[in-house]
């Protein structure tokens, strides 16, 4: 959709320049309070089985993934003191707005995942689920926002994930697909600013 990407090139430019300070802020505070980069990049599936790098502010100390981990339990004991407020408040995610307009993301849609758990997507699914950018935000994004707390509560993390909270997450990526429009995103942007504020 033109209409869907000027949309979301218009205001992830317009958010980047406006956060620019912010940026700024939380890039400094990273660096004084752990060693390692600024910005954290995992490869991850996008629309039509494309793979991109997307970007974050690191929250994690460095090596955090070497036990093969790839999802965050609880209190993570690998999440640094800037990186524990940067997720409740998700700002960690603020980076994303390059990966919209370098054309890899949307503002909205289906959260992208990493290879892993993409490949046991059910393969009707799958192809519907990649037929649409991924996005920054969207319908699970919202209900799983304390996804973490969840994860830490359950005896296998990983088990759990795959079993109980992906299919869940499947389910709202269909949703959203079959129901995507600018009054959608409009709709599910204003529903993340809320819940987020409604963190404080």
């Amino acid at each position: 959709m033109i209409v869907k990407r000027f949309f979301d090139l218009f205001f992830s430019l317009a958010g980047t320049i406006l956060l620019l300070p912010i940026f700024i802020v939380i890039a400094v505070w990273i660096k004084l309070d752990s060693k390692g980069p600024v910005f954290f990049c995992q490869e991850r599936v996008g629309q039509f089985g494309n793979t991109f790098r997307i970007i974050k502010f690191r929250t994690m100390c460095l090596g955090a993934e070497a036990d093969g981990r790839q999802i965050t339990v609880g209190e993570d004991p690998r999440i640094t003191s800037s990186g524990k407020f940067l997720r409740q408040y998700k700002l960690d995610e603020l980076p994303q707005l390059l990966n919209v307009i370098s054309g890899d993301m949307s503002l909205v849609g289906p959260r992208p995942e990493v290879p892993r758990y993409v490949a046991l997507y059910p393969s009707d699914v799958r192809e519907l689920v990649l037929s649409v950018p991924p996005g920054i935000t969207d319908y699970a994004s919202i209900e799983y926002k304390d996804e973490n707390d969840i994860l830490g509560r359950a005896t296998d993390p990983d088990k759990a994930y795959i079993d109980e909270i992906m299919p869940i997450k499947l389910a709202y990526y269909q949703r959203y697909v079959a129901e995507r429009s600018l009054w959608v995103d409009l709709k599910l942007i204003l529903f993340t600013l809320s819940a987020i504020v409604g963190r404080r």
